[in-house]
């Protein structure tokens, strides 16, 4: 069973909520998350006729900023909540 889709309407909802001054970036690939700028929104239409918008990162070579931030990449649940290995006790000198 496949997701919904978000529509237009629903990311204006989403956004609504936001600092309209922020910068807007785009979480790609869960298995390397990666965030990238974005540079345009086109408006088309699918093989059924449906009209879709895209997204679009921006072509410069700029356009992916890195790794996306580990809380980021956490709540999106692409990656789960890393701890430190416990310690081992240090070996002391004279093999104590």
């Amino acid at each position: 069973m496949t997701s919904p889709e978000m529509t237009v309407g629903g990311l204006i909802d989403l956004l609504s909520t936001c600092d309209p001054n922020a910068p807007v970036r785009q979480a790609m690939n869960p298995f390397f998350p990666m965030a990238h700028r974005l540079a345009q929104v086109l408006q088309s239409v699918d093989e059924t006729g449906r009209t879709v918008v895209y997204l679009a990162e921006g072509r410069d070579e700029d356009a992916q900023l890195g790794h996306l931030p580990p809380d980021v990449a956490i709540a999106l649940t692409w990656q789960g909540p890393v701890q430190a290995s416990p310690r081992r006790p240090r070996r002391r000198a004279g093999g104590n």
